[in-house]
Formats: structure tokens, sequence, C-alpha cells
């Protein structure tokens, strides 16, 4: 199934509760265990500046945008094998495309 666009407000939750332990969003703030997020979309996976990534994550090469960040956040060590996201993933496709509408703001 392809993304559709999503709540934000559900989406916002969801960052809160799944995702802001280890990401930040807004521009110039620290990475965490994981990288900041702001600037995602249109980024190559692996590049976030000053950010240690896996090779596998480096070699992925995936262009973030709303269908690859749906794909990936349904299963990301699926989706990128060797990945140190421990994340699990979310598998309601609703719930993806909130969280998703919500980067997409939230990103920018």
């Amino acid at each position: 199934m392809p993304y559709s666009a999503g709540d934000a407000g559900k989406g916002a939750s969801l960052f809160k509760t799944r995702c802001a332990q280890c990401h930040t969003l807004a521009s110039g703030e620290p990475h965490k265990v994981g990288p900041n997020l702001h600037g995602l979309f249109g980024r190559q996976s692996g590049q976030a500046e000053g950010f240690s990534y896996t090779a596998a994550n480096v070699n992925k090469k995936v262009h973030w945008e709303e269908q690859t960040l749906f794909e990936y956040l349904e299963n990301p060590k699926k989706y990128i094998p060797g990945t140190k996201m421990a994340f699990a993933g979310l598998k309601k496709e609703k719930d993806r495309s909130d969280l998703i509408t919500y980067l997409k703001e939230a990103t920018a």
C-alpha cells in the first residue's frame, strides 16, 4: 500500500512516544542515539552531518521521501539489514502515514 497523508497531530503523539527518545527534529539540535531528522525529506540515507552511521545505512543509498519512509518504518531492520536502529517498526499503515505527515512539517 502506498503512503497517503495522515493526521499530523496523531503523528506528533507517535513521535513523542516512539521516536523522541532517540531523535531530534529542529535545525541545530544535537544528535541523540539516532540522528537529528531536520532536512530528512530528500536526503540520502546515512548522510546527516556529524552522525556515525552503520555501513548498511550509508550503502543503502535510499532517498528519504514519503513512500520510502512508509516502507522503512514498517520494519527498519528488514528494510536496511545491518542498521543499528533498535526500533521494531510501526505495523499499522495509518500510524506510519500519521508519523510521516508530522515529520514532513516538523523537519522542513
